[in-house]
């Protein structure tokens, strides 16, 4: 049996907003932010709304005698119901009161139709031949995310507000006894510097090509997983460039000290050794370690996933590894490179904000360190296709190993991790850790 659809509107409420208008002029400040014409079903009130919109930008007054003369003036009077349907609007009896409640009715049914028009529209898409079917995906939830993001808006807060917000979180972190008031990132030197990785963070891990940045960055996931939430932390991990079996080998070889080589060709060893292996395998196995491998990932499915992942398992921390891998998505395939890792960079910073979870982007560094002379440590100027990268970003780490340029460096194994940039806590000119690569292990070395 067929059911009698109905378009969703609320044509009371339309004239309720109108009437109370007509009532308190000055509401019409506070509506002109909230609902555009397009959102009035009915086009009598729609052109009416426009009406007044018009004269409130002009700085007129709006009541029945200038709405007559401004619609007369542009042949609209009739199309609205002329003087009689304004003058039962001005006659009811509204109460402004009300006037938030009316704008919500107002609003919601708008966004119904703009929602069923939109799904119209995709569902009309699909049949077309010429659109590819992730296209279409992408497509279908980019529509989607626009439309939910027509929910209603905060308002400003005021400093009173804010000021209580800080109170309150000041006084939660006075009670704490370490000095990570985000997520902990299980190396304590970083801790101190950056107060563990705060939400919303993008934060830059950058070095040359074997620096170690892979391994820093899946040390961090680890230790991160470990270390929050009772060792229930959800890392997400995107790697563009090594497979996920690859970035786990690496895990494992850290976790059960052994070497990375023998894990690979599986010359394990001893009985001993094999224990140690099974021991780390489960051991990871527990943590809410979550890979993506695509090599072919754009911005656009790289947020979607972590959407999904978020709503299914939660999400604390984000890793990519390496920022200029990331594909362009189709409008900005046509872009230099230097726009293409701006867009990039911005739209990591932008998901880190709308997911409230921290990123950890790997970043490559230009060749113009190779050409300097002895002193090849990183600078902010070397971060490769850098565009916005350190504008957006809230952290920028460098890794440096000296005896990376110099083999008979007295400085075997060490590692320096180099704070650049830190909006929420200290620079420093390198960090001291360790670096066993066969183990791919970072472990902090004490400061002298």
């Amino acid at each position: 049996m067929q059911q009698n659809l109905t378009v969703p509107c609320n044509v009371e409420a339309e004239i309720a907003l109108l009437g109370c208008v007509l009532i308190d002029e000055n509401l019409m400040v506070e509506l002109s932010d909230l609902l555009l014409p397009d959102d009035f079903y009915d086009v009598k009130n729609r052109l009416i709304y426009r009406t007044m919109l018009n004269l409130s930008k002009e700085g007129k007054n709006i009541d029945i005698t200038t709405l007559v003369s401004t619609l007369e003036a542009n042949h609209l009077l009739d199309q609205t119901g002329g003087i009689e349907y304004l003058s039962s609007i001005a006659d009811r009896s509204y109460s402004t009161l009300n006037f938030e409640s009316y704008c919500d009715l107002v609003n919601e049914a708008s966004i119904k139709r703009n929602t069923i028009a939109k799904l119209s529209k995709l569902a009309q898409d699909g049949y077309d031949n010429k659109i590819e079917a992730f296209d279409y995906v992408e497509l279908v939830e980019k529509e989607i995310f626009e439309l939910s993001k027509r929910r209603k808006v905060d308002s400003f807060k005021s400093i009173s507000q804010v000021s209580k917000a800080v109170l309150t979180n000041t006084e939660q972190n006075s009670s704490r006894t370490d000095e990570v008031v985000g997520l902990d990132t299980g190396f304590g030197c970083v801790n101190k510097y950056t107060q563990g990785f705060q939400p919303g963070q993008l934060i830059i891990l950058a070095a040359r090509p074997a620096m170690g940045k892979s391994a820093m960055a899946m040390n961090l996931a680890v230790r991160i997983a470990r270390a929050n939430k009772g060792g229930h932390a959800t890392v997400a991990i995107f790697s563009l460039e090594m497979s996920a079996e690859q970035l786990v080998e690496r895990m494992i070889a850290c976790d059960s000290n052994i070497r990375l080589n023998n894990i690979r060709n599986g010359r394990i060893g001893t009985k001993n050794d094999w224990t140690r292996f099974n021991t780390a395998c489960n051991n990871l196995g527990q943590l809410n370690l979550y890979f993506d491998d695509s090599s072919d990932s754009t911005i656009s499915s790289i947020r979607a996933k972590c959407r999904k992942l978020s709503s299914d398992a939660g999400l604390d921390f984000i890793v990519i590894d390496y920022l200029q891998l990331i594909e362009s998505d189709a409008a900005s395939s046509r872009a230099s490179q230097q726009e293409r890792i701006s867009k990039i960079s911005r739209s990591l910073k932008l998901m880190a904000r709308e997911l409230n979870v921290p990123v950890l982007a790997l970043s490559q560094l230009s060749r113009a360190v190779e050409q300097r002379g002895e002193d090849k440590r990183p600078i902010m100027s070397d971060l490769r296709d850098s565009g916005s990268i350190e504008q957006d970003a809230d952290i920028v780490m460098f890794l440096y190993r000296e005896d990376y340029y110099n083999k008979s460096s007295p400085r075997k194994n060490e590692a320096d991790l180099i704070i650049s940039k830190n909006r929420s806590g200290s620079t420093h000119s390198g960090l001291p850790f360790m670096f066993t690569g066969e183990y791919s292990r970072f472990t902090e070395k004490k400061e002298e």
